[in-house]
Formats: C-alpha cells, structure tokens, sequence
C-alpha cells in the first residue's frame, strides 16, 4: 500500500535538522500530493494565535481564497470545534462547506493535536468523489502525530 512506503518519507521530513518548520510542512504537501494520486489539494490550517480562527499555512494545489476560516464555518472550522476527523464523502452533500473549486468532490480533514489541544489540521481535497477509506485516516493520524513534533 501507499502509505506504507510514504510513512518512513515523512519521518525524514520532519527529521531533517537543517530545514524550518514551513519548509518540513510544504514537503509533506508536496509528498503526498505527488504519490496519492487522489489527493489534488494538500494544505495545513492552523489556530490563529487567540482568535477562533483558522490561518492558512504551506499548502500545495490551485490557490485558495480561504486563507482565514472561522471555528464552525466549513469543514475546516467544524474539525476545529469538534476536534474529530471529518471525511466528506461529498461535498455537495455538506450544508456546511465552503467551496474552494468547482472540481473538489470531496474532503478529508484530521485534527493535529499538540499537548492534548487542537491547534491546526491537514486539509486535502479531492477532485474525486469518496475516494477516502480509513486507510487515509490512519495514515493522515500519523502524519499529523508526527507533524505535532516539531510544532
């Protein structure tokens, strides 16, 4: 399976002494949206300072107006509240969610937890609909447990 060959290319990435945090984030976008062949938009929100807001971090994929999201507005601020995994199966489904592009059919968010607090999240979207197993679950858990180490 895919993910089992990216895990240990994740933890290089967050490993690698001589590079930022950004940098270690934007490879991880940039990993997963190569190899996942479904995965057409990869980005990182995060809790911006004390607002209830989200703030737009590294991201790979078309460009995206939603660079500040509301806790409760869209999927992204929903994880935010509920501090649960969120897969959207379909978009057009979701009363709740904000449209980034027309071509997104669905979404997968995971909270990343630092010291028991949600403080951000991976978003992915895919241009195709439900593509999104428990298989992406586990492995994105991972991903955002390793991501939680160097926040």
């Amino acid at each position: 399976m895919i993910f089992d060959t990216l895990k240990p290319q994740v933890e290089t990435i967050i490993s690698t002494v001589t590079t930022t945090t950004d940098e270690k984030l934007l490879s991880i976008c940039k990993l997963l949206e190569t190899h996942v062949e479904y995965y057409n938009w990869v980005g990182f929100y995060f809790k911006n300072g004390d607002k209830n807001e989200l703030k737009l971090g590294p991201y790979v994929g078309a460009p995206t107006d939603h660079t500040i999201i509301p806790f409760g507005k869209g999927i992204c601020g929903q994880v935010a509240v509920s501090n649960e995994n969120f897969v959207v199966p379909d978009v057009s489904a979701q009363d709740n969610y904000i449209a980034c592009s027309i071509t997104v059919k669905a979404e997968i968010v995971i909270p990343i937890f630092v010291n028991g607090e949600n403080i951000g999240q991976i978003d992915i979207d895919s241009n195709t609909p439900d593509p999104f197993s428990e298989a992406d679950e586990r492995f994105l858990e991972f991903v955002c447990q390793k991501v939680a180490t160097i926040l």
